[in-house]
């Protein structure tokens, strides 16, 4: 993909393209194929979910954020990382389906370590990690901060993987999630958030935030003009 096509019809297709793939294998091959022109082709579209997940963070959270142990799943290029960097924090593990997309977060250098994993075909694979303030690898219930931004939504992440991510938090620690608001996507998010119910119902998680956002991102489908909405969700895990 030329950079010269980087206008928001073009960048429409490829989106709308994304779709055609029906397999992860398909998914994670088209990430890959994208990853040079991701981070210039979403600000075609104003996608405002990392700064928007990280602010709600920010406000939020009240511990050393230079010291805090950050899990990025669907970390894509390093755009979250880049705003919670804003924000103090500096203790980021990524990972991701796109070895491309991991190349290019690797270049970042934002990132203690990075994995590429099958986001909800395999277990997160958490218990390798390292970071500087330890010299050994991170427990994988140790994270103060977990977070899934984007990746959340109809034919990417499966809603299941919120459990996953709530076992990767430490007892008090965070979990931010987003997904959209966009027709295509709205029984994906009824079911995600009978999901984040349940678990609160299960005494796993409380409640924090859930931020309702108008203008999330330009709107991609035929059959939407304007802007989609998008929800940020924050939790805090309970103490077991």
């Amino acid at each position: 993909m030329s950079a010269v096509t980087n206008t928001f019809e073009n960048v429409k297709a490829v989106i709308l393209s994304c779709h055609k793939g029906t397999t992860p294998k398909e998914k994670v091959d088209f990430y890959d194929t994208w990853a040079q022109n991701y981070d210039q082709d979403v600000a075609v579209l104003d996608y405002r979910a990392p700064s928007l997940a990280a602010s709600r963070i920010s406000s939020h959270f009240s511990g050393d954020r230079a010291a805090a142990a950050v899990l990025d799943v669907a970390c894509g290029t390093g755009l979250v990382a880049k705003q919670l960097k804003r924000h103090g924090f500096g203790q980021f593990v990524g990972i991701d389906g796109s070895e491309a997309m991991l190349e290019l977060a690797r270049e970042s250098g934002l990132y203690r370590d990075l994995k590429q994993s099958m986001l909800g075909e395999e277990p997160l694979p958490v218990q390798w990690v390292k970071l500087f303030r330890f010299t050994l690898p991170l427990p994988a219930d140790s994270f103060d901060v977990v977070l899934i931004v984007g990746a959340l939504s109809v034919g990417q992440v499966p809603v299941g993987v919120v459990r996953e991510l709530c076992k990767s938090a430490k007892p008090g620690g965070y979990v931010c999630m987003t997904t959209r608001g966009n027709r295509d996507n709205l029984e994906f998010k009824g079911a995600l958030e009978r999901e984040l119910k349940q678990m609160e119902d299960e005494g796993l998680w409380s409640c924090v935030e859930v931020t309702e956002v108008k203008d999330w991102e330009r709107a991609v489908s035929e059959q939407e003009d304007g802007y989609i909405s998008g929800t940020v969700y924050l939790y805090k895990k309970l103490q077991l």
